[in-house]
This record gives C-alpha cells, sequence and structure tokens, in this order.
C-alpha cells in the first residue's frame, strides 16, 4: 500500500481467520497480482452508476420520484448548515459516523477469489478519503484547497452479521458467471451472486468480475434489494489483484460518493448544461481522464478549469484527491435522511 493511502480511520472487524462471513467457502489466499484468469484490467475509468439508475428507474418510475424528493431535502439541508464552513459537523449526531461495510467477494476462479488482506486494505483508504486524511491531498491545486470537505465518516469492516454471529465482515460466493454487468444480478444468489446484507444497516459492496466497467453504486431511495456498490475485482483495494492505474482504492471512494447521493461533476451530460447539484464543483464538459495538467478549462471554467482532482471525476487513481465542502455536506445530508440508520442513526 503506497503512504499515501495509508494513514485515517479504523480497521477494526478485519479478522482475517473465518467467522460466519465465509459463506460458500473458497480459499482466502487471493488472486494473482496480475489479474489473473486471462484478463486484461481497464486503463480508463468508467462507471454504470447512471446506466443502473436508468434500469431501476425502468422497471419502477416512482424511484425518479422518491430521488427528486430527497434533493428537495437535501437542498434544505445544505442551506441550513452551509455556515458550517467544512462539512464536518453533524446536526443530528455528534462525532463521526461508523459505518459498517461487509464485502460479497463472487467470484468464478483463484483471481477474483481476492485475498482477505485485499479486502481489508479497502477500509482505510475509504477513511481517509472521507475523513479528509489522505496525504496526496498536497497534490491539490492551490486555488481548490478551501473547498476540500471533510464528510466525517468511519467505515469498517462489520463484526457482527445480520443474525448476531460473529463475522469477518467478508462473504465468499462461487459463481459460475463469467462477468457481471451493471444490471444487478451480482446482487442476488438466485442469478449467481450474492443476497445483501440488510441494507439499512450495512454498506453492502460486491467484488467480482465486471464487464468493461470499474464499477457502479445505486442512488439512495431505491429498491433494498438491489442497494450497495459493485466494485471490478482489479480496481478493489491496494494489492492482490488490483492493477494500476486503478490500484490504489479510489473505485471505491468514487462509487461510495454515488452510494451517497453524489453525481458526477459534470453532470453526465457534455454540453455544459449538466449538474451535479452542487455549487462549489466548476461545471465541466465531460469527464477528465489519466492524469490531466491544471488548468484544464471547458464551459468557460476559467481561469481554474474543471475540479478533475474531485474523487467524482473519471481520472486515475492518484489523481484524484478530494472531495468539495458542498459534496461533504449533500453526504451528510444523506445520512441524516434517506440512510440514517447507519452507524446507529435513529
Amino acid at each position: 500500500m503506497p503512504d499515501d493511502q495509508n494513514d485515517g480511520g479504523a480497521t477494526d472487524g478485519g479478522a482475517t481467520d473465518g467467522g460466519t462471513g465465509n459463506t460458500d467457502g473458497g480459499n482466502n489466499d487471493g488472486g494473482n497480482a496480475d489479474g489473473g484468469g486471462g484478463e486484461t484490467p481497464p486503463t480508463v475509468r468508467t462507471c454504470g452508476t447512471m446506466e443502473s439508475y436508468q434500469l431501476l428507474v425502468a422497471a419502477d418510475p416512482q424511484y425518479a420520484d422518491r430521488l427528486a424528493a430527497l434533493e428537495t431535502t437535501t437542498t434544505d439541508y445544505i442551506a441550513l448548515h452551509a455556515q458550517d464552513g467544512d462539512g464536518s459537523v453533524m446536526a443530528a449526531r455528534s462525532g463521526p459516523i461508523r459505518i459498517p461495510v461487509v464485502v460479497h467477494v463472487v467470484y468464478n476462479d483463484a483471481a477474483s477469489n481476492i485475498s482477505d488482506a485485499q479486502v481489508q486494505s479497502q477500509i482505510p483508504v475509504l477513511n481517509a478519503d472521507y475523513h479528509k486524511r489522505n496525504t496526496d491531498l498536497k497534490n491539490c491545486p492551490k486555488v481548490w484547497e478551501g473547498v476540500v470537505g471533510d464528510v466525517n465518516i468511519e467505515f469498517y469492516l462489520a463484526t457482527t452479521d445480520p443474525t448476531g454471529a460473529a463475522t469477518n465482515g467478508i462473504t465468499r460466493t462461487s459463481t459460475t458467471v463469467a462477468s457481471f454487468t451493471d444490471d444487478n444480478k451480482v446482487k442476488s444468489a438466485a442469478t449467481g451472486g450474492h443476497d445483501p446484507w440488510p441494507t439499512d444497516t450495512y454498506l453492502n459492496i460486491w467484488v467480482c468480475k465486471l464487464a468493461s466497467l470499474l464499477g457502479y453504486a445505486q442512488f439512495p431511495a431505491g429498491p433494498a434489494a438491489t442497494d450497495g456498490v459493485v466494485i471490478l475485482h482489479t480496481a478493489f483495494g491496494t494489492t492482490g489483484t488490483a492493477a494500476a492505474p486503478f490500484n490504489l482504492g479510489r473505485t471505491a471512494t468514487h462509487e461510495v460518493g454515488h452510494w451517497l447521493n453524489l453525481r458526477h461533476i459534470w453532470g453526465d451530460v457534455t454540453d455544459c448544461s449538466g449538474t451535479d447539484f452542487v455549487s462549489d464543483t466548476p461545471n465541466a464538459g465531460g469527464p477528465n481522464y489519466g492524469k490531466p495538467t491544471f488548468p484544464h478549462v471547458t464551459c468557460t471554467n476559467g481561469p481554474n478549469g474543471d475540479m478533475f482532482v474531485n474523487f467524482m471525476d473519471y481520472v486515475d487513481d492518484d489523481t484524484m484527491v478530494m472531495f468539495s465542502k458542498e459534496q461533504a455536506l449533500r453526504m451528510q445530508a444523506t445520512l441524516s435522511g434517506a440512510r440514517s440508520k447507519l452507524g446507529g442513526g435513529p
């Protein structure tokens, strides 16, 4: 794990000695460092969150209405708490919110059956990124240093399963499915995946082979049966099969952002008419890839240009380093509303 990803946050609950999490057997010593299984790890970031959202809306048109209603309460929350400044104050709860995580490893070969160590390596990255403690924050252009937000969340691998039994926070499921897509089939045992643990009290993350995607997530207010985050195994954590340029754990940071109601910074349209519903991220003409040079100006957003170092852009893992203050407030609004039961909330 690179030094700039190893600080911040608790890693408790990450025991590797079994527990009820290992539901379907399989070895725990992980896959090959090169991705294994004949796979070629992606070199360009791809996210299926919006495509998955459209599939869900097609099946349940009222989902769009629920998300629109959530946007109204989110706007009200931001207006009420914007004076808190750095996005580090939770009105409903004191101290950081600690979210239990269960990682469902769904595999069809040794490489995709990632090790406990690889799963555990993801947690410190999330804790650093969501608590403004990532040391590569020093790479943020100075013009945005004043708008970096602290989301005030700590993640940990669950230590208790839904029945109350001890667990290491990891389940393992052998599947005959060669590769999953953004259609949520990995989230159901009936379609070759693993059923979620209660999605109102756990962050469910599925790690598997994905076709042409690094990951996708479900926005709040969607169906409980499919709620959570899905990550390609070669883009998860910082060791094992994790492969450059997505080997620093930032795909999970990005997708958990969606799960907490963040949008891509360009608003998912490329004609400068989109919005991410956040006022302190400059309007952008589309996704940025790789390692852009500052400034990258689009949509007449000069002189500073796109906030391509934001976790909700498409740049490489070593180039995204920050959430903005208003993004932090959006996520806090979600944790005070649609996801309020997480971390022991009401």
